[in-house]
Formats: C-alpha cells, structure tokens, sequence
C-alpha cells in the first residue's frame, strides 16, 4: 500500500521507508506489524477465528495462556511484554470513535479451555460483555454447521476512510496483507459465506453464555 502511494504521489519511497521503520520498532511480530498499524487506523474490522479467540477481545490470562503455549520456555518479561502489546491492541474497542467491529468464532474457540476452565469461563464472560455493551457483533460458527470456506485459516478484512480495504490471511510465522482489488472482493465473498452459515448474534451470545457455564462446572468437579 506505501508503495503505491508514493508511485501515486512520487514521494521517492518516502511513505515506503516510514512503513518499513514503523514494522523495525514495532512490538508485535514483524509479519503482524503492518497489519497491526492498519489495525488502528481502520473504521471497520472484520475477523473470522477458527481456533482461538481473536486478539482484540482477548482478556490478560487467556491472552497470557496462549502466549505461553506457543513460548513454553519464554522468560516472564517476554511474555508479560506480548500481553501487555496485545491487550494495548484491544483499546481501540474502548475509544468512542472504534471502528465497527465484527467478529466470526468457530465454536471450537469457545471450546478449548486455553489456559484452564477457570480463565476460558472468564474469556468467554469477558466475550458476552463486550456484546451487551454493544462494543462488538460476534457471531459463532457452529460445529453443525460443517465444512466452510475458512477450514483452519484465520483472516481479517479492514475498511479506511480514505483507503481501499485490506484483507490479512495468517499462517505459522507469517502474515499476508492483501490489497489486490480484486483479491480482497473475493475474501469479502468468503467472509459474507462465513457470516450466512454462522449462528445470529442473538444465539451466539445464548451459546458463548452457555460454554461459559460448561467451564464452570469443570472448575467445579475438579
């Protein structure tokens, strides 16, 4: 994208270099970091998670929880660092002028007790609060639903004010930005499939309530 604002602009590679030091002094992972520059700059953000539960509506111990998964030899400072970074994330959903914010869970996020069935009862609390509060739209995909179009691969569609939509696809140490007109309708043509086999808001909130009690009365019994 910097790239073909200054062939727009013919700022000689100034936007270019701005982006490439912004990703060098970022605190998120250099394939993350343009999305995550983007990530604060976007009026609509739409993600479908299959697996875990997205970073912006992540609360400190599950976030820490999957941290440590990834990074079962990491030292405490790194870890509290990347917590600290992505719950920074997450106050985009508090400031009055956040973006629109949709998300698609997979139920299998709901499921796994990352980090215990204590903190994913917690997780998904956090999950139906943000809905009451009317900060976000989260709908569940649920396992009836079958097969779909985003079989084990997360993606985030972005919307500018004064840019074209991006969309960022995630794989094991890597991320892709893609701002192809073209490819990006086609991501967006996913997403609308996601949404259509997806549970309604209303009923996801009755599921995500629901997993959350079925945490609970593992905390219970053990």
């Amino acid at each position: 994208m910097a790239q073909r604002i200054d062939e727009t602009l013919q700022t000689g590679g100034f936007f270019e270099r701005m982006c490439r030091k912004l990703i060098s002094t970022s605190r998120y992972a250099e394939y993350f970091a343009a999305a995550a520059e983007l990530e604060a700059l976007a009026t609509r953000i739409c993600e479908f998670a299959p697996t875990v539960v997205p970073g912006l509506l992540q609360t400190a111990e599950y976030a820490r929880a999957v941290v440590l998964a990834s990074n079962p030899l990491a030292a405490d400072e790194y870890v509290e660092e990347t917590v600290k970074a992505r719950l920074d994330r997450a106050e985009i959903l508090k400031d009055a002028a956040r973006p629109e914010y949709w998300a698609i869970l997979h139920e299998t996020a709901l499921r796994i007790p990352a980090g215990g069935p204590a903190t994913m009862a917690r997780q998904l609390d956090h999950l139906a609060a943000l809905v009451r509060e009317r900060k976000t739209l989260i709908q569940v995909l649920p396992y009836a639903a079958g097969a779909h179009p985003q079989m084990g691969k997360m993606l985030t569609l972005m919307e500018f004010e004064d840019a074209p939509p991006t969309a960022y696809t995630e794989a094991v140490y890597s991320g892709n930005l893609l701002d192809n007109p073209a490819l990006v309708k086609r991501v967006q043509g996913t997403y609308d499939l996601l949404r259509a086999a997806a549970l309604s808001p209303e009923a996801t909130l009755t599921l995500v309530e629901s997993a959350a009690e079925d945490h609970r009365r593992c905390v219970s019994t053990t």
